[in-house]
């Protein structure tokens, strides 16, 4: 994996991956980097749910998230909670299989945080 981050001025910089695909970044006005790992941490679990439920009946899967950092520099995550919610018919055991092996074994993301980064979560299955 490749990539390539410039700088465009002010706070603002232009990220882009080896298709040449732009986002961008602004740590003043705009997502940051930490708000972008954060982010990409639940896009990363939520595709690995996504497609373990693939035969089951569902519409909608989200994710809210909220993280404590430290407060003194480095400021990296020390705490990150997830609830789930997915909307449709499907085993509430089936989902905290597809939870845990997410963050045990498939999602990248965020089995690439620090080992002391404290990772917990909560699902909600919500009626079609």
């Amino acid at each position: 994996m490749k990539g390539e981050v410039h700088w465009t001025g002010g706070s603002k910089m232009a990220c882009f991956n080896d298709a040449k695909d732009r986002l961008d970044l602004d740590w003043n006005d705009g997502p940051s980097p930490m708000q972008v790992m954060l982010q990409s941490i639940g896009a990363c679990t939520i595709a690995d749910i996504v497609t373990g439920l693939k035969d089951r009946p569902f519409t909608e899967v989200w994710l809210e998230l909220d993280s404590e950092r430290r407060a003194e520099s480095p400021r990296h995550f020390t705490r990150i909670h997830m609830v789930y919610h997915v909307k449709g018919e499907v085993p509430e055991k089936l989902l905290h299989r597809l939870i845990e092996k997410s963050h045990s074994t498939y999602c990248s993301a965020s089995t690439s945080l620090r080992r002391d980064v404290v990772i917990t979560w909560d699902a909600e299955i919500h009626s079609p």
